[in-house]
């Protein structure tokens, strides 16, 4: 008996494709071969196209998500920071609040307060404390920043593309600036506006301040500053970085359960994803360091191996570094599995951080 033939739609924009479908008793098995690898082929493609597009979907979405959290939070601080003096403030000093202003409103992702409000929607946290406690947070980094980019530190003319506040200014205003940004940060939390029970404003002053002060971020700057004089072996670079980057990052996502009221199980899981992810953040800052140029980043690069600065990128080497980067991620990403497709976003905050390009 003659083979039948039946026709196949393939998905997509391809041309039909043909089955031979040899008899039950034909014996030339050969004739629907080729035809069968063409079909496996033609599926498999159309299959990891719609898996691509689903994937710069998912990517483009969350990019939008995190501008527009951004929007948010600069809006927010905007007002926070205008010439207005507060109940009990006798007045802001015009070039004092210029300086503090320069030195947030430039822009940035505002990873940080993204990751407030993101562990908090996760919880069910109240959206609009968590905006402010992002800002506060974001008040505290920025003060770093101010402070990191003196000539008594890394000696920074440029950040996120413009003048650093001490050029812009002068070092006392720059000092100021960021001494005011600091206590500011404490001032948003505790103030009325921010709608939480006291026993969450408390908790998340104590957090916040454990992770910017000496067992934190600053003292992981000074940790960073005798890193130049004395290289650290591999157990102070990681104590060092996961001081000077990690504590905030790690502090952004415990924040989210704070303001929710969540368990001390969720609290410590969302912890421990932050310090994952803040891991992850200062491995690719490294990287970042040694192969992108200072027009992406915004910033000067290359600074840590031009003053022979301990780094665990320098310690391993780059393909250590993009492995270990792919591991962390898996990590986070574990740790929030048993949320289900809730912790998506911040799921795909663990990828991009792993993955900036800037």
């Amino acid at each position: 008996m003659a083979p039948s033939r039946k026709t196949f739609a393939a998905a997509g924009n391809r041309a039909d494709v043909a089955l031979v479908i040899p008899s039950t008793s034909g014996d030339d098995q050969s004739a629907t071969q080729f035809p069968m690898r063409l079909l496996t082929i033609v599926v498999a493609s159309n299959r990891l196209s719609c898996q691509t597009a689903a994937m710069d979907s998912t990517h483009s979405s969350f990019e939008q998500r995190l501008r527009d959290n951004a929007g948010k939070i600069e809006a927010l601080l905007n007002r926070l920071l205008a010439d207005i003096s507060l109940d009990d403030e006798i007045a802001r000093p015009v070039r004092l609040l210029s300086a503090m202003r320069h030195g947030v409103l430039n822009g940035g992702k505002r990873l940080r307060p993204f990751l407030v409000t993101e562990s908090a929607a996760l919880l069910g946290g109240n959206a609009d404390a968590a905006l402010r406690i992002g800002a506060a947070l974001e008040c505290v980094h920025c003060y770093s920043l101010v402070h990191d980019d003196l000539p008594a530190m890394d000696d920074d003319d440029l950040r996120r593309g413009q003048p650093t506040v001490h050029i812009a200014f002068d070092y006392a205003t720059a000092i100021l600036a960021g001494d005011s940004l600091l206590t500011y940060a404490f001032d948003i939390i505790a103030a009325p506006e921010t709608d939480l029970p006291a026993d969450r404003k408390m908790a998340l002053v104590l957090a916040l301040s454990r992770a910017a002060g000496i067992g934190g971020m600053a003292g992981g700057q000074a940790l960073d500053l005798a890193a130049e004089k004395e290289t650290p072996d591999e157990n102070g670079i990681t104590t060092l970085q996961a001081m000077k980057t990690g504590a905030l990052i790690r502090f952004a996502c415990e924040a989210g359960a704070i303001i929710s009221g969540a368990s001390a199980e969720d609290r410590k899981r969302l912890r421990t994803f932050g310090e994952k992810i803040g891991l992850a953040f200062q491995l690719a800052d490294d990287l970042l360091d040694l192969t992108a140029d200072a027009a992406t980043m915004g910033k000067a690069t290359g600074k840590d191996a031009a003053r022979g600065k301990g780094t665990l990128v320098a310690l391993h080497g780059q393909e250590w570094a993009e492995t270990t980067l792919a591991g962390l991620v898996r990590e986070a990403a574990g740790l929030l599995a048993g949320y289900g497709e809730k912790a998506g976003v911040l799921t795909e905050t663990a990828r991009f951080v792993a993955n900036r390009k800037s």
